[in-house]
C-alpha cells in the first residue's frame, strides 16, 4: 500500500472511532504485518493506552489531555507521560501530599498493587506509613518528607469519626471474606496486614455492618456470650 493510501486508511478508521486495536489497524491497512502497521502509524504519530495492557492505540492528535496529563475514552486511559509506570511516577512526584493506592486507583481507574510494589522496589517512588495506610511519595527524600508532613497535617484536621475505607481496601476486605468466609473482622485485619494491606478494625467492622456480612454477626454473638 502506498504511503498516501495508508494515511487515508488511518484517517478513515479513526474518523469512525477514536481508539483501535492492532487487529483493527491490520484490517484498515490490509496487512498482517505488525512492522507495516507500526511504520504507518509512526508516520502520523500514535499513542498506546496505559490501561488494558497497552491493547489500544490512538493517533497523537486525538487525545485532549487534562492538567494531570490524562485522557480517557470510556475506561481506556492514555497518558502524556507514556506508560503506566511513568505516569504513576509523575503523579506521585508532583503531588502535594503523596497518594494512597485508593486515590491513585480513582485517578487512573486501575488497581495498582503490583505496579506500586515494583516502583518502590526499583526506588522510583517511596512508601511511608501514615496512620493505617501506606502513602506513596517522591523518591527524593526532601520532597517525600514534605509530602508526608502535609498528609499528616491533613489527617490531623480530618473528623475523628471512623474513616470510610477507600475503594481498593474495601475490595480487599470483601475478597478476603469471599475466600475466608469464617473469618471475623479481627481475622480479616490480621490476614490483610500479613499481605501488607493495612486496614483498621473499626473500618472493617463498619464494612461488615454495611453489607450485613456473617462474620459481623458471629463476632457480636461471641461478644454477647462472653458477657453472660
Amino acid at each position: 500500500m502506498a504511503r498516501s493510501d495508508s494515511l487515508a486508511s488511518l484517517d478513515r478508521l479513526f474518523a469512525r472511532k477514536p481508539l483501535a486495536t492492532l487487529d483493527d489497524l491490520r484490517a484498515a491497512l490490509g496487512t498482517g504485518s505488525r512492522t507495516t502497521v507500526f511504520r504507518a502509524v509512526s508516520r502520523v504519530g500514535y499513542r498506546t493506552s496505559f490501561s488494558h495492557a497497552g491493547r489500544y492505540y490512538t493517533l497523537e492528535r486525538i487525545p485532549k489531555f487534562d492538567a494531570r496529563g490524562l485522557w480517557f475514552h470510556r475506561d481506556v486511559g492514555f497518558s502524556s507521560h507514556g506508560t503506566l509506570r511513568a505516569t504513576v511516577v509523575v503523579l506521585v512526584e508532583r503531588s502535594d501530599a503523596g497518594y494512597t493506592h485508593g486515590e491513585l486507583q480513582v485517578e487512573l481507574k486501575l488497581r495498582l498493587h503490583d505496579t506500586l510494589r515494583s516502583l518502590v522496589e526499583d526506588e522510583l517512588i517511596g512508601r511511608e506509613r501514615v496512620e493505617d495506610v501506606y502513602l506513596y511519595v517522591s523518591a527524593r527524600s526532601k520532597v517525600a518528607r514534605a509530602q508526608v508532613e502535609r498528609r499528616r497535617r491533613a489527617v490531623a484536621k480530618a473528623p475523628t469519626a471512623v474513616p470510610t475505607l477507600d475503594p481498593a481496601r474495601a475490595i480487599d476486605v470483601l475478597v478476603a471474606v469471599i475466600h475466608h468466609p469464617s473469618d471475623d473482622p479481627k481475622a480479616i485485619v490480621a490476614r490483610l496486614a500479613a499481605e501488607g494491606r493495612l486496614v483498621g478494625i473499626e473500618q472493617v467492622e463498619q464494612l461488615f455492618g454495611r453489607y450485613d456480612l456473617p462474620g459481623k454477626k458471629r463476632a457480636r454473638s461471641r461478644s454477647r456470650r462472653s458477657r453472660r
